[in-house]
């Protein structure tokens, strides 16, 4: 096992005393090209190109020595410190930080970033920054190949957004360019670059406060808010009771793409975009597009609005993860299961609609609850029933996307 693993954060300053002295006594240097020909690096020392950073801690795990890795940025921040802490390498390290390389890229574009998200984009992970983008109006990306710019801008389709692409911080080739979202896939882009994705409206608690990112404390607070709290016109689907239902069936989160079809008021879909997920909300009513668009502004929330009729206006949304069916009935539903969502849920009026919806959900693979919810609602000066709703909630849930 090496004596001594030093990680030096690099951000293309003159290196510190500390990492001179660590540099200076290695006898096996990691890092990528440019950290390998600094003119710091001893000439007899082991040099590892690194790629894979699991297969680099391994080989540093069994160097008798003192070795010395390099990252660009700060190494802890979704850097290499993690996975050489990692218990099957057994390595302690030493770590030399350096100016992060989100923090350089907001410096470049002269913006503070404590309201920010940030999210990194790899292949497996794209499409939920992609989301993540959707649904906040400032955000970092550390992007990877194949998960950078132009692909950013191809998954945002139909959102616009003001990209802020940061190429090569730190090096002599360092460059900051602003384009729009849709303008990126034009452009061939150099690794590694950081993109800083803004542009909606400016959400609550996105200003910068007390913790970082969106300020929670700023919204309302509980899940589900009463009929007044969106102009009083929603239809028995959109009611508190069975939308908070509905909510907790579904779980949106930070990262989802939520599909809200039939979105009447807007209220679900204002609720699962305030629990930090991306939403599409539809509607083939164009007032109801209308009240959706003023819900989510009045919350500070970000949507995608669809016009359109389902099933056929879905064919060319993105995939989601959850979606809640408000109307359209069985063949609606029927056609969300073909995409293959994470969770569906939907509600009926009567027990034979029930049936019919749960029995296709069977049919596409999915694990079928169905829950008959009565709710009274009662005037407490008198405790006299003033309203009273019952309806058929629905849930499907993918055994092996459950998760």
């Amino acid at each position: 096992m090496a004596d001594r693993v030093t990680v030096i954060g690099w951000d293309g300053s003159p290196l510190t005393a500390a990492a001179r002295s660590a540099l200076g006594a290695a006898t096996l240097v990691a890092g990528a090209a440019h950290h390998l020909s600094l003119p710091e690096v001893p000439p007899a020392a082991e040099r590892i190109r690194l790629g894979s950073t699991a297969l680099a801690a391994r080989r540093i795990a069994g160097h008798r020595g003192t070795a010395v890795v390099f990252a660009d940025g700060d190494p802890g921040f979704f850097g290499v410190v993690r996975t050489l802490r990692a218990p099957e390498f057994g390595l302690e390290v030493e770590v030399v930080p350096a100016v992060s390389s989100v923090a350089a890229a907001f410096a470049r574009a002269g913006m503070p970033w404590d309201d920010a998200q940030v999210v990194v984009a790899h292949r497996r992970t794209l499409r939920r920054a992609v989301n993540v983008c959707r649904a906040h109006t400032k955000v970092a990306v550390l992007t990877s190949p194949g998960a950078g710019p132009a692909e950013l801008g191809l998954l945002l389709e139909g959102v616009h957004r003001t990209f802020v692409i940061c190429e090569e911080l730190g090096t002599e080739r360092e460059q900051v360019t602003v384009v729009t979202s849709d303008k990126a896939p034009d452009h061939a882009w150099r690794d590694p670059n950081v993109v800083i994705v803004i542009g909606g409206r400016a959400g609550a608690g996105e200003s910068g406060g007390w913790i970082a990112g969106r300020d929670p404390s700023a919204a309302p607070r509980g899940w589900t808010l009463p009929a007044e709290s969106y102009g009083g016109l929603m239809g028995e689907g959109e009611l508190e009771p069975l939308r908070a239902a509905q909510l907790a069936r579904l779980g949106p989160r930070v990262g989802d793409l939520v599909w809200d079809i039939g979105c009447g008021s807007g209220a679900f879909a204002t609720e699962a975009a305030r629990a930090g997920a991306a939403v599409i909300a539809v509607d083939r009513d164009p007032r109801a597009c209308q009240r959706t668009e003023a819900n989510a502004r009045g919350f500070g929330v970000q949507l995608q609005i669809v016009h359109g009729i389902a099933p056929h206006v879905l064919e060319n949304l993105p995939e989601p993860d959850v979606v809640r069916v408000g109307g359209g009935g069985a063949a609606v539903v029927s056609a969300v299961a073909d995409r293959r969502p994470q969770r569906i849920v939907t509600h009926a009026a009567t027990r034979d609609a029930a049936e019919l919806v749960g029995r296709d959900l069977t049919e596409h693979g999915y694990d079928v609850e169905c829950a008959l919810l009565q709710s009274v609602d009662l005037d407490t000066r008198a405790w006299t029933e003033r309203e009273r709703t019952v309806a058929f909630l629905l849930s499907g849930v993918l055994p092996d996307r459950a998760v």
